[in-house]
């Protein structure tokens, strides 16, 4: 199945997951998805992104955090209505408790990344 939003769907599962009070859920894998993952994992939003398979059937399985309230994840720049900002356009997200994910050159990174390294590129989403 093709998917014209991969981002958005994984966003949705997890919320979807998290309101269901799952403790893990499972999308379709890609680099880009476990990098997003790897990211929140690294940020302490999540407790695990793990691969699980192989070939076209490979999956991506997220393991949500038990100490953490559930996640406030946010789409912003669509496939439809791409959103970029520039270096010095990069604000605080709910006066900086609140992680905005980039792509830039240098790969997926956070927003307090993007300022120190005086970088900008695509605002992916917003997660709280």
């Amino acid at each position: 199945m093709s998917l014209s939003d991969p981002i958005g769907d994984l966003l949705t599962r997890m919320r979807n997951a998290q309101h269901g009070r799952h403790t893990d859920c499972r999308a379709p894998w890609s680099r880009l998805k476990q990098s997003l993952c790897e990211l929140l994992k690294a940020e302490g939003y999540l407790a695990d992104a793990k691969s699980d398979g192989a070939g076209p059937e490979k999956e991506i399985v997220v393991a949500f955090r038990d100490d953490r309230p559930v996640l406030t994840l946010k789409r912003i720049s669509t496939p439809g209505a791409r959103v970029y900002v520039s270096a010095g356009e990069i604000r605080h997200y709910l006066h900086g408790n609140a992680l905005a994910v980039l792509s830039t050159s240098i790969g997926l990174i956070s927003d307090k990344v993007a300022r120190e390294k005086n970088v900008g590129g695509e605002l992916f989403c917003t997660v709280s």
